[in-house]
């Protein structure tokens, strides 16, 4: 086959129709056909959703880029808050312990001097003679027109501090007898744990370091329980492990073990209380290393790693400013001043922030320090304490930071001109809340009933007679509400009727109808008779403590909460015995039924927010 051949017969017409105009033009001829095909309406709406799409578009992406752009600056805002704040921490501590060590060194000094000076020996009658110091120095109180003693400065207070009496009252030795009953049934069916379970005859653990044990030495103590304080004392000794894998909160360890070790350590003198307080110390200082100081609310105590609850990200007001009381002292029995200085940075942080009249919200976060503004502002649940260790913390160092004072005095000023309202139809004084820190709400935790008990302390100490005055009507509504009970026994909350023409001043939603053993109303009435000596808050303190033993008592096992104290018939048990019914409760039942002077006298001892009393220092 020639080529010519090939050509002629396998040549192949390329040409291309001229009606043919690529694939693109073809969609755009079929695209244009069918919007032809459209009818106007359906073109309206194309024309309507793509004019929306455009425009959304339009809106959306400023938005977008203006929020990325708030998010930067608000996170560098933050960076910048926990910079400044470590910074002024680590300031702060620097210049405190330098203080601090200033101040031992210059202590020393006088003390090398004094004591070199009243050891030099003298001569009397041709008989050589040693001055030694006195113990401790005398002091004159025009407010007693007495002779007290007064703690040397960082020292325990002697035991001469304190009397236990050679003789008790029928009612002390009533409050003794419930004592023992319920100490038989922790001794019987929960000893080394916790807490009692009475109606079960069992126990519960909740931080697993002998809890009710602890919490009741000075109880036992005071009672003059000297056989069950040996008993608990050795098994403190030789039982008690600190080193566990087991997250407590800072704040309720804090106020009952603490607290009761260095109570127990002050009463007693034994070296052995002092160690264990001491080692717990050690495990609970990672709680205040937070970027702003404000500790953290919970801490492992095998692991020592801190961090906030498990709920939400914030700390509670209250819990983080009643440490103080029990971690100043043991910086002074330890002649460390690592515990003070920690805990004084939380107080000093506290004061500096924004306040209403005084009056703080409820919550605060740990990471920034700054106030959850709109959080609950309280004297109850989570706000109570903090008001308390305003005054105590004055007076256990002697009344020379009157920084812990005036925030106090203005927050009472506060607390009357924003919370206390009275009620109808019998007018009785009360301190709602402000929920928000805006709207106010009749309601009045059974927690607030403490207030009472520390305004008549702040007046004992001089801060007036309206505080007094405060106090007599607020301690009247607190034994209202037992009063008014047909179990003679208040619930956990009440509502006040605001309502003109109300017959009845009192509401109580049955969710809070329940009643734990709670000490404050004692409390009070304790502090209202040793300082007024009215005998009617001894009878007060009676009829509540009869309304106990009878509702409240098992008859072979203990005190068990109740659910319902509306119910004479069927009031209902809990099944738990509180740690604070032998540490608090009986302790101030014990204490208000004294006769004659105060036990444990209230110009030398502060008692922490769980009934331990610890000494009052001279700075």
């Amino acid at each position: 086959m020639s080529s010519a051949y090939a050509k002629e017969n396998f040549a192949v017409d390329i040409n291309y129709d001229s009606s043919y105009d690529n694939n693109k033009a073809r969609r755009k001829q079929s695209l244009w056909r069918m919007w032809k095909r459209l009818s106007q309406m359906q073109r309206s709406v194309i024309v309507l959703v793509l004019l929306l799409g455009v425009l959304s578009a339009l809106y959306i992406i400023p938005v977008i880029q203006l929020e990325r752009t708030k998010n930067k600056e608000m996170n560098e805002l933050l960076k910048k808050k926990q910079s400044f704040f470590q910074s002024q921490s680590k300031m702060l501590r620097s210049k405190l312990l330098n203080e601090l060590e200033e101040q031992n060194k210059a202590k020393q000094q006088v003390n090398e001097i004094q004591r070199a000076q009243q050891q030099m020996p003298i001569q009397r009658g041709g008989e050589q003679i040693v001055l030694q110091p006195p113990e401790v120095p005398l002091k004159f109180d025009s407010h007693q027109e007495k002779q007290i003693h007064r703690p040397a400065e960082g020292k325990r207070i002697p035991e001469a501090a304190f009397r236990l009496p050679k003789s008790k009252s029928k009612r002390q030795i009533s409050v003794i007898n419930a004592f023992s009953h319920a100490w038989k049934a922790y001794q019987e069916f929960a000893w080394g744990h916790d807490e009692l379970r009475p109606v079960a005859k069992t126990y519960h653990d909740w931080f697993g370091v002998g809890l009710t044990m602890v919490d009741a030495l000075d109880t036992m103590f005071i009672m003059g329980l000297n056989e069950e304080f040996k008993e608990a004392r050795s098994w403190v000794e030789k039982h008690m492990k600190l080193d566990i894998n087991q997250d407590v909160n800072l704040f309720e360890i804090t106020i009952r073990i603490l607290g009761g070790l260095l109570s127990a350590y002050h009463l007693s003198g034994d070296e052995v209380f002092k160690q264990k307080a001491k080692e717990l110390g050690d495990r609970l200082m990672p709680c205040f290393d937070s970027p702003s100081k404000i500790p953290y609310s919970d801490v492992n105590l095998k692991t020592k790693k801190a961090h906030p609850p498990r709920w939400g990200p914030d700390s509670t007001t209250s819990e983080v400013t009643t440490i103080q009381l029990e971690f100043r002292d043991l910086s002074r029995i330890l002649n460390d001043p690592k515990y003070e200085v920690a805990a004084s940075e939380v107080s000093n942080h506290i004061h500096r922030q924004p306040k209403k009249d005084g009056l703080v919200p409820i919550f605060i976060n740990a990471q920034t320090g700054i106030f959850r503004n709109t959080a609950t502002i309280t004297l109850g649940a989570r706000g109570d304490s903090y008001y308390e260790y305003l005054l105590k913390q004055w007076l256990q160092t002697g009344k020379i930071n009157n920084t812990f004072k005036d925030d106090y005095l203005e927050a009472v000023k506060g607390m009357q001109l924003h919370l206390m309202k009275m009620s109808e139809p019998s007018k009785l004084v009360y301190l709602g809340e402000l929920l928000g820190g805006r709207h106010f709400s009749p309601k009045m935790d059974h927690l607030l009933c403490y207030l009472p008990g520390t305004l008549a302390l702040g007046y004992m100490h001089g801060l007036g007679d309206d505080h007094l005055e405060l106090a007599k009507k607020l301690m009247k509504t607190c034994f209202y509400m037992y009063n008014r009970m047909p179990t003679k026994l208040s619930p956990e909350i009440v509502y006040f009727n605001m309502a003109p023409g109300a017959k009845e001043d009192l509401i109580v939603k049955a969710v809070d109808a329940h009643n734990l053993h709670r000490p404050e109303t004692v409390e009070s009435l304790f502090y209202l008779y040793q300082i007024t000596k009215d005998k009617k808050y001894q009878e007060w303190g009676w009829m509540i403590f009869q309304a106990f033993e009878k509702y409240t008592k098992l008859p072979n096992a203990g005190y068990s909460a109740i659910n319902n104290v509306k119910s004479i018939t069927n009031p209902g048990f809990t099944d738990k015995m509180e740690s604070f019914f032998l540490a608090e409760t009986l302790k101030y039942f014990y204490l208000l039924f004294a006769e004659g002077d105060a036990i444990i006298p209230l110009d030398k001892y502060v008692f922490n927010s769980e009934a331990h009393p610890l000494p009052i220092y001279n700075s």
